[in-house]
């Protein structure tokens, strides 16, 4: 035992291995730190990316939607002036309604039926008179309802002629005009 080594050679080691373990877990740390930095800036990227992407889609949804209310304003504009045709239409088709009238129910009075008054409310014509008897005022009824014009004939009533003259009879009608449509209808089938 004459050469025993005293030097601290265990110490170091250790000190050495501590060293290198914490400038291993420096690195890790660094590494680490480092990566996640990387992945950090990288999501926020991708982050900053995808807003300034919902940013352009709101301005352009905000665009589409201006240009939807356009089209609306445009659409009850169109519908308004449609509906504003439709009324010249009507109003242009029954200018010369109340003459047609007249004509159609002058056609429609056949001989030994005179009328002593006509009055029109809306769509209802009333008509009074008098007739020689009963079978023309049953062709006047069937001319009404083949008539293009007019529809839905009543009878309101029938009385026997006064005493300036027996031989009339005193008669009260109603009938309506068709509808516009029908009309027009008709009017097209000819």
């Amino acid at each position: 035992m004459p050469h025993i080594n005293l030097l601290p050679w265990r110490e170091q080691q250790r000190e050495e291995s501590k060293k290198k373990f914490i400038i291993t877990l420096m690195i890790v740390v660094f590494v680490c730190f480092a990566g996640m930095y990387v992945l950090s800036s990288f999501y926020s990227a991708l982050k900053d990316g995808q807003n300034l992407k919902n940013q352009y889609l709101s301005v352009e949804i905000n665009k589409l939607d201006k240009k939807i209310s356009d089209i609306r304003d445009l659409d009850k504009k169109k519908e308004n002036l449609q509906q504003r045709m439709r009324l010249i239409e009507e109003l242009q088709s029954s200018r010369n309604l109340g003459t047609q009238i007249i004509d159609e129910v002058a056609k429609i009075v056949p001989p030994g039926v005179y009328l002593t008054e006509l009055e029109r409310r809306g769509s209802q014509i009333h008509v009074s008179g008098r007739s020689e008897s009963n079978n023309r005022l049953s062709t006047m009824l069937r001319q009404v309802q083949n008539s293009y014009l007019l529809e839905r004939p009543t009878m309101q009533g029938i009385t026997a002629g006064g005493q300036s003259s027996k031989v009339l009879s005193d008669f009260n009608m109603e009938f309506y005009v068709k509808p516009f449509d029908k009309i027009g209808e008709v009017n097209d089938g000819n």
